[in-house]
Formats: structure tokens, sequence, C-alpha cells
């Protein structure tokens, strides 16, 4: 079987997450690894307190995938391809070997910084389940205006849509939706209105930033954000991560393209089972696996019973 790992992005997040990683050695370097970087102990970070913070949420997070994937890696599992949603998308370039780890953080680290600095308060995500992304951008466009601006996000599955803008103009939209048949319309745990052309300066620094970095070449096939293609370019990579904070991720259209490349295997990293689901509605045929629903005993008795044909040079963790 071929294997794509997942990465989830903020609003998975939950209160000790990173407590409930696997004993393993690969997690415990990850963390304590994360901890030299960040100069703080990285296992505070996901207390309900701390998760208050988009800072705090984002390297969690971050921390957290990178550390369930080299544990996978490590005991012989290894993808073929690799994608994130939104700040997903880091943990996927370090473990398909464009990115350090190190570097990874500081970016993400910088990323959260921005989004917060220009968004304090009164913006954030809402989610739409039962509307098609039609629907849902007819509303947008009908209530978006310079004061209360509302744009089209995610398109996670062909009826899930994510919104982002003020919470004026989302709170327009959801109760629009709700009218025209929407089964859900609810705001995220998400503070700040990513994936739209509010953070356009957002994804101009990170683009800066990322040009001055020594990047590597993917020894994996990385399925981008904003366009939901297969890359195999550093340079290209690099653009994706910069640009996705202001462009909406075509979720769906990057679970297609991951099975097209053969993957039969959806590996979700933690926190959460969202992507895992998502995957398993448009796939069913698929095996999806939520890193939190298994044990390690079980993740060696998949790997002893992988077929992958992932690459034979995968790259090791490297700081």
């Amino acid at each position: 079987m071929s294997t794509a790992f997942l990465f989830p992005g903020q609003g998975s997040q939950h209160p000790g997450m990173l407590h409930s990683l696997w004993e393993h050695p690969a997690v415990v370097q990850t963390l304590d690894e994360a901890s030299d970087e960040l100069h703080r102990d990285v296992r505070e970070l996901d207390s309900e307190d701390a998760l208050r913070s988009t800072v705090a949420v984002q390297s969690a997070l971050l921390t957290a995938g990178v550390a369930a994937a080299r544990a996978l890696v490590h005991e012989g599992i290894r993808p073929l391809a690799v994608a994130g949603l939104s700040v997903g998308a880091f943990g996927a370039a370090v473990i398909c070997g464009v990115l350090s780890f190190r570097q990874a953080l500081q970016l993400v680290t910088q990323r959260a910084q921005l989004m917060e600095g220009r968004f304090p308060e009164g913006f954030g995500l809402s989610a739409i389940v039962g509307l098609s992304e039609q629907q849902v951008a007819t509303l947008v466009n009908r209530y978006h205006s310079a004061e209360n601006p509302v744009y089209l996000g995610n398109i996670n599955a062909p009826r899930q849509i994510v919104i982002a803008g003020s919470n004026a103009g989302m709170a327009k939209v959801l109760d629009q939706a709700v009218r025209n048949g929407a089964q859900k319309a609810e705001r995220l745990k998400v503070p700040v209105p990513s994936h739209c052309p509010l953070l356009q300066p957002v994804a101009d620094s990170l683009r800066q930033i990322l040009s001055k970095l020594p990047l590597s070449q993917p020894k994996v096939v990385y399925v981008s954000n904003v366009r939901a293609r297969a890359l195999r370019r550093a340079e290209d990579i690099a653009k994706d991560l910069s640009d996705n904070i202001a462009h909406g991720v075509r979720w769906h259209d990057a679970v297609t393209v991951l099975s097209e490349l053969g993957c039969t295997t959806f590996w979700e990293m933690p926190p959460g089972h969202t992507l895992t689901n998502l995957a398993r509605q448009a796939f069913p045929e698929c095996e999806c696996l939520s890193s939190e629903s298994v044990t390690p005993d079980y993740i060696r008795h998949f790997a002893a019973n992988d077929l992958d044909s992932s690459p034979a040079d995968f790259p090791p963790s490297r700081s």
C-alpha cells in the first residue's frame, strides 16, 4: 500500500495534545528540539490558557505533527506523498525534506506573530456544511463590504466550506446559510482571517523570509494548498508555504491528487481526526487512520505488513 501523511491546521488543537503523543524516542527528540529552539518547554503550549494564542497553537500543531510523523518513519512507515492544511503544510514540508524542523519552527512563529499583529480581534473563520461552493460564494459576494469584509476560504469537501473575514460579515453569511438549508454554520476556533486577501501582507513577508533560507529538494511528493498540485521542487513548495495564508485551501482537490498519485492509505498526524473523516468521505475504499486513535503496537503491526513503495532515500530527521 502507498501512504499519504496528512497534517491538520489550526482549529484542530485541544488542551493536552502534546502530552497525549506516543511515548516514542522520536517524539521525545522532537519535543526536546522544539523546546530548545523556542527557549521554553514546548509541552507548556498545550494548556487551555496557552492555546488562546495563535503563536502557541501553530507551534504546538507543527511540533505534534512532526513528532508523530518521525515516529511513524522510525517504525518503517514511509509516505509516498505529504499534504498539510494551512499551517499543517509546514509539517509536510519538514517531512518531505524541504525545511528543517528548526527552520519550520522559526517560520511558523513569525507567521503566527504577523497574523496576530494584524488582526488581534474581530476576525476569524467559520465553517458551513451542506451548501455547495457556488452557493457559499454567492452569499459571500452578497454580504462582503469594505467595512465588514468576508471571503470564500477553504474548500474542505464539496459541501464543507470555510469562510474568512470580519465577525460581522461572517455572521450575516452564516445566518443566511442556515436559512438556505445549511446543516451547520458555525465559528471555528481560529481568531484570525486565514486564507483570504486580508493576509496578503503576511504572505509577502513570508515570501521574503523564505527567499533567504537554504532549502533542500524534496524526497517525497508535496501536494500544495493553493493549487492542489503535486510539487517536486523546493522553490515551488516555498511559494505554496508563503502564499497559502492569503488564498483559500483546495483541500478536497489535494486529497483527490493524493489518490491519483496512488495513495491508498491516508494517515493523519495529531491532533484530531478531521482530515481522516474528510478522506474517508471522499475515498471510502481507502484506509484512513488518525494517529490519535491508534497505539504504538498497532503502528508496529501496520509497518510489518506495509507494502509501501515510497522512495528508499527518504530523508532522515535533521535539525
